[in-house]
Formats: C-alpha cells, structure tokens, sequence
C-alpha cells in the first residue's frame, strides 16, 4: 500500500492476548486466532487494541505480540496495528517497528494521560509527520476518556496525506455524523463488537473492527450487504445481535467473557487473566459456554 490510497476496507478482527497459567504470553494462541480469521476470509486482522489489553503488556511483550502476527500473517491479508504510549517519541518508535514488520496501517491510540483536543491533535501531527505509513487514529472517547473532534480529524487529514483512517467506538448515528462531516477524506471503521455493523455500513464505514469470537458472524453479515442483499445483511445480524450486546458491555466485560468465547470457540483452554481484570462469575461461565456450543467451533485455516 501507498501513500494516497485509502486503507482496504472490511472486517479486521481485534486479536486477544492469551497468558498461560505462569502469567506469560500464548504465542500459540495468537496464531490460532489469526487462522480463524483467515478461515472466514477477513480483509485482515488488527491487533494490540483494548482488546489485546495493550496497556498491561510490556514494551517487550508489545514487540513480541507485533512480530508474531506479523511473521505468522506473512502478508496473506491486512495488518492493522494499533501504537500505544505516553509519548509520540515511544509511538514514532513502535510505529516505524511495526511498519518494518509489515503493519500496512497503523492506528495511533490516544496517550493515557487526559489530553485537550488541541494537544492531543499536535501530539498526533508530530508522530503522523515522522511516520511514512498509512495511519490514522482511535477516536474512542466512549472507552479512553477523551479524543478528537471531527474537526481535528479533518485537520490532520488536509494536513498530512498519509492520515487516511479513523477507527471509532460509537453508534452507528453518531459515525453517519461524522461520515457527513469528513467525506472521503478519510475512512471510517466501527469498533463495539460490531454493534449495528448494517446500519454503520449503511452510514459510510469502510469497516468493522471487532473481536475474533465473532468474525464469522460479521463476515456473513459483510458479505451479505456487500453483495446488495440487505435484507440478508439485516436479518442475520438480527441473529447475530443478542450474542454481540451481551458482550459488549464495556472493555473489561469485553476481555473477560469475549475471551473465554473465543477460547471456546476456538479450541483454546483459558486460564486466568492479567490483573487488574474483572472476575468471572459461575453464571457469566455458563452464559458463555452456552454461546459457545450455540455457535459451535470457529473454522481454522491457515494464514
């Protein structure tokens, strides 16, 4: 991919990161998420998001995770990588690793600390300046805290031609908003477990970020609005609905019962989080090992 071109639209699956029962890194399991995406025929997979629980992993394990998937994807599909830190010095760095790896977008997080809009915009003009790759940025108040105004967005893309993404977290009429607002100047994606994936396709989204115990599922409801059969679209995303609200009730319900669903339907044992991580209850197991033989196992192909 080049500069001017606009990142390749679709469903990108957020990859979980899996410990073992001594705390370490699964690379395994890493692996195995990436060929359930590819099974299912995902435009890619994106990784190192909330979801990945990048803020508890350490700068080496950060770097681990990103050569893992990028080695095991070998270029079959997309990689979007999210770059997180407190300062652009720390995501310049990791952004030109992950673009050395083969990332072909990165999406820059929001530093932890709490930042204004007209901060947070420079903060994001230094890195995407010193960053020759397609990027762009997580707008994700809802889950962060704070983010950009769609103004800033549309600053930084009139600014920088390489600024060619926003992944939001947002209901489906608060991205049409935006959709209005930006025009083709930059492409939006939709996180949230994929909540509302037909009618955020219908208000302008390239795409859907959303975590891996689901894709297949979104990429029936991809191919079904992609195709011009909305009815379709909509009718199996109402099949789809009950399960992605149950999960998505914040980030750490997220990490918590959305990874045990993956393991599940993947054929992963889980085993405990890293803390802080919110603890799972007997019914929330039962809940989400009946979703689990519900939708039975996710197919696993090979990246």
């Amino acid at each position: 991919m080049t500069q001017n071109q606009k990142v390749t639209p679709g469903v990108y699956p957020m990859l979980y990161a899996f410990f073992d029962t001594s705390g370490a890194l699964r690379l395994d399991a890493l692996k195995r998420q990436i060929d359930a995406a590819m099974a299912v025929n995902c435009a890619g997979v994106a990784v190192l998001g909330l979801a990945t629980e990048v803020s508890k992993l350490s700068e080496t394990e950060r770097e681990t995770v990103l050569r893992t998937v990028a080695d095991h994807l070998g270029g079959a599909a997309s990689l979007m990588v999210t770059v997180f830190g407190e300062t652009p010095a720390t995501q310049i760095r990791f952004a030109k690793m992950a673009t050395d790896a083969g990332a072909d977008w990165l999406t820059l997080q929001p530093p932890p600390t709490y930042m204004d809009d007209e901060t947070l915009t420079a903060f994001f003009s230094e890195i995407t300046t010193a960053v020759d790759a397609p990027l762009g940025v997580q707008n994700a108040a809802e889950f962060i805290g704070f983010g950009l105004s769609n103004a800033s967005i549309q600053t930084l893309a009139a600014r920088h031609s390489n600024f060619m993404a926003t992944k939001l977290e947002c209901p489906a009429v608060d991205l049409a908003e935006a959709a209005e607002t930006l025009g083709a100047s930059v492409s939006l994606f939709n996180g949230r477990c994929g909540l509302e994936l037909p009618d955020n396709l219908r208000a302008g989204a390239a795409g859907v970020v959303p975590s891996i115990e689901t894709a297949d599922l979104h990429m029936g409801i991809w191919d079904a609005f992609q195709a011009g059969d909305l009815a379709r679209s909509d009718a199996l995303y109402a099949e789809a609905a009950p399960i992605i609200a149950s999960l998505m009730q914040g980030v750490p319900h997220l990490v918590a019962y959305g990874k045990l669903l993956a393991a599940g339907r993947l054929g992963i044992e889980p085993c405990a989080g890293r803390a802080p991580v919110k603890a799972m209850t007997a019914f929330g197991r039962d809940v989400t090992n009946r979703q689990a033989v519900g939708l039975g196992r996710l197919p696993i192909g090979s990246a």
